[in-house]
C-alpha cells in the first residue's frame, strides 16, 4: 500500500442516547488505495454505513480519524469525494430535469453552464442516458434514476466515490445492470470507489478487496483480497471456481461472527 486515498484508524464510535451508550465501533482500521474498489462486508447493524459516514465527514468518530488524501476528515464532507445513497428517490430533485440535476452541483463548484453541460453529457453517455436529458426523475424506472445520481456523482470528478448499498433498491436484474457500470466508470473517470453492501456476490464481484466487520462493537474480521481477472462479466466471473471459492470465505466470515457474538 504505497499511496491510500483513504486511511481509516482506529475507528471508534459510541451513539449517545438517555436510553445507554451504544457502541457502533472499537478500534476499526484499513485504507482504501488509489485505483481501488473496496467493500465493506458484515452483519446487520455492524457499523458499515457508520464508517462510510465517517469517511464522508457526515458523522464524527468519537475517537479515531479517518484521512482522504492524507488529510484528516473534520466535520465536513471532502471536496474530492462524491456519494451516492442507497434511496436514489429522495437524492434526486423531482422538479428538475435529469441534466439539472447532473449539472447542479458542477455549477455549485463554479463552472460555468457550458462547461457543467458538457460533464454532465459525458456521465449520462457513461451510465447509458444519453437522450434522457430532459426527463424528469418521476419519468425513469429506479434503476435508471439510480443511474443518474451515480452520472451526477462522477460528473463531479472526485477521486472517491463513496456507495452506501447503491443498488439494494432496485430488482436482481436492474442489479446486475447497475453493479457492471462500476467497474468501467472506475477506469473512465480515474475513481477510487469505497462502498457498502449486505450482498456477498456483488461484493465479490465488484471489489479488488473486502472489509468484513463483526458484530457490534464492531472490529475489523479480515480484509479479503479479490484476486479475480478482469474485465469482469456477470456469467463468466460468478462461473469461475475461484469466485464459489472467495464467496464461501466471506460468508463464513460474516457468519461466524453472528455465532462469535451470540456465543
Amino acid at each position: 500500500m504505497n499511496d491510500p486515498i483513504v486511511g481509516v484508524t482506529n475507528l471508534h464510535k459510541t451513539y449517545l442516547s438517555e436510553k445507554g451508550d451504544n457502541v457502533a465501533l472499537t478500534g476499526v482500521s484499513f485504507d482504501v488505495e488509489r485505483g481501488e474498489v473496496v467493500a465493506i462486508v458484515g452483519p446487520s447493524g455492524a457499523g458499515k454505513t457508520t464508517v462510510l459516514r465517517i469517511v464522508a465527514g457526515l458523522l464524527d468518530p468519537t475517537t479515531g480519524h479517518a484521512e482522504v488524501n492524507g488529510s484528516p476528515v473534520m466535520g465536513a464532507p471532502p471536496k474530492e469525494v462524491g456519494f451516492v445513497f442507497q434511496d436514489y428517490s429522495r437524492s434526486l430533485l423531482p422538479w428538475l430535469s435529469v441534466m439539472s440535476n447532473v449539472t447542479l452541483p458542477l455549477r455549485s463548484k463554479g463552472l460555468s453552464k457550458s462547461e457543467a453541460v458538457t460533464k454532465a453529457r459525458e456521465a449520462l453517455e457513461a451510465v447509458g442516458l444519453s437522450g434522457r436529458e430532459r426527463a424528469h426523475p418521476r419519468e425513469l424506472s429506479g434503476g435508471m434514476q439510480q443511474r443518474v445520481a451515480i452520472a451526477r456523482a462522477v460528473a463531479y470528478e472526485p477521486e472517491l466515490l463513496l456507495m452506501d448499498e447503491p443498488f439494494a433498491s432496485v430488482d436482481a436484474q436492474t442489479r446486475m445492470d447497475l453493479e457492471d457500470l462500476v467497474l468501467p466508470l472506475r477506469d473512465r473517470f480515474g475513481v477510487s470507489i469505497l462502498f457498502v453492501t449486505h450482498d456477498v456476490d456483488e461484493a465479490v464481484y465488484l471489489s479488488d478487496r473486502i472489509v468484513v466487520l463483526s458484530p457490534p462493537p464492531s472490529v475489523v474480521r479480515r480484509i479479503v483480497d479479490v484476486p479475480l481477472p478482469k474485465p469482469r462479466d456477470q456469467h463468466y466471473t460468478k462461473a469461475d471456481p475461484r469466485f464459489a471459492d472467495l464467496r464461501g470465505e466471506v460468508l463464513d466470515l460474516v457468519r461466524a461472527t453472528d455465532v462469535a457474538h451470540q456465543s
